[in-house]
């Protein structure tokens, strides 16, 4: 009911995009008019990627007219792209309607396309691998900031191009909860024939009460854990959150989603050069990776140079590609699933924690 109070207390629009089927619902309802119509502008939305009200040819010419009094179709603006010249990443930089900068990254894998969207201006938890913890935080993005990633990309290069989402861009989703949530049903929602659920992906650094909610929806998503160490001391130097989320925490909500939704884990792992990279790690993700079922997701360590680091940021060098050869070949000869994600656009600082603006508003 929120959608209909704040369209009887404001003369602002509504953004439409990011409204769930039920919210549509809800209003149509208000204004004296079908449940049904919620589908038909739902599809037009979200399959059909209209930007003007008028396009929505199922629907009255004056429901058209009503819609475009009480909403708006705008919620970002593409202001620039990159492609990388090494493969065919492909960055995107948004300006929200307060002009404050988000990165999209269109990653490509054969026949697996991976749109990587953000849930956040910046990111609060100062991840020290991590150059959009260095942005600082500004606000969350609402709904529709985070849905309209997809769509707006989507008409940029194609509406059947994009096979994947990951939730793995600037910021953390399980904090800006209530909204990522609310993507998560127009992503999965039945009438919504872009994407299936199996296809998304959300990471997290570890919101325990969260993952547990995310754990009982209906979504039935895949869940990756931003690891990184699998001990407290070392993870809460490189994670700040890890002094308020301890591990065991974490690992206990990890199991429960696992269990709840029958769904494999991905565990996410940063090699940083003497942090991470030691006999002892090997030992302990074992341990862990085979108390439950998962995979481990190797990542070499990006640049974050662009963000002009300090302090343990600035010291932070990576594992090389031949020592992370060993650990992984180590890791498998223990029976254990282990991927290497391939490092794609570091070239336009588009790769895994590369996403930031050295301006966090472009004005």
């Amino acid at each position: 009911m929120y959608i209909i109070f704040a369209l009887m207390n404001t003369k602002k629009k509504i953004e439409i995009k990011g409204l769930t089927i039920s919210e549509l619902e809800k209003y149509f309802l208000s204004i004296g008019d079908k449940k049904f119509r919620a589908s038909q502008v739902f599809n037009w939305l979200y399959n059909n990627l209209v930007s003007k009200f008028e396009d929505m040819g199922t629907l009255p010419k004056g429901l058209r007219k009503k819609l475009s009094q009480d909403f708006t179709l705008e919620t970002l603006t593409l202001k620039t792209t990159q492609s990388s010249n090494l493969s065919a990443t492909k960055k995107f930089l948004y300006s929200t309607q307060d002009d404050y900068a988000i990165e999209t990254v269109l990653i490509p894998g054969g026949e697996r396309n991976t749109l990587c969207i953000s849930t956040q201006v910046g990111c609060p938890l100062d991840c020290k691998f991590c150059a959009t913890g260095l942005m600082g935080f500004k606000r969350n993005l609402t709904v529709g900031e985070i849905v309209d990633q997809y769509f707006l990309t989507a008409k940029d290069v194609g509406k059947n191009v994009i096979t994947n989402i990951v939730f793995m861009g600037m910021g953390e989703p399980l904090i800006n909860f209530q909204n990522t949530m609310a993507a998560l049903d127009i992503f999965t929602n039945q009438h919504n024939n872009r994407i299936s659920r199996n296809r998304i992906t959300v990471s997290t650094s570890g919101i325990p009460e969260n993952i547990r909610v995310l754990a009982d929806s209906p979504y039935r998503i895949k869940l990756a854990l931003s690891l990184h160490s699998t001990f407290d001391d070392i993870r809460s130097r490189i994670m700040p959150i890890n002094k308020r989320f301890p591990l065991a925490d974490v690992l206990d909500a990890i199991r429960y989603y696992s269990r709840i939704t029958d769904t494999r884990i991905t565990f996410e792992y940063v090699m940083l050069k003497g942090i991470n990279d030691r006999e002892e790690d090997i030992r302990a993700l074992t341990k862990l990776c085979r108390s439950l079922p998962s995979k481990l997701n190797v990542i070499p360590f990006n640049s974050i140079a662009h963000m002009s680091p300090e302090g343990i940021s600035k010291e932070l060098v990576p594992t090389s590609l031949y020592d992370i050869d060993k650990f992984v070949t180590k890791l498998r000869d223990n029976n254990i699933t282990v991927m290497v994600r391939d490092t794609q656009g570091d070239d336009i600082a588009a790769a895994c924690g590369q996403l930031a603006t050295q301006n966090i508003k472009l004005t």
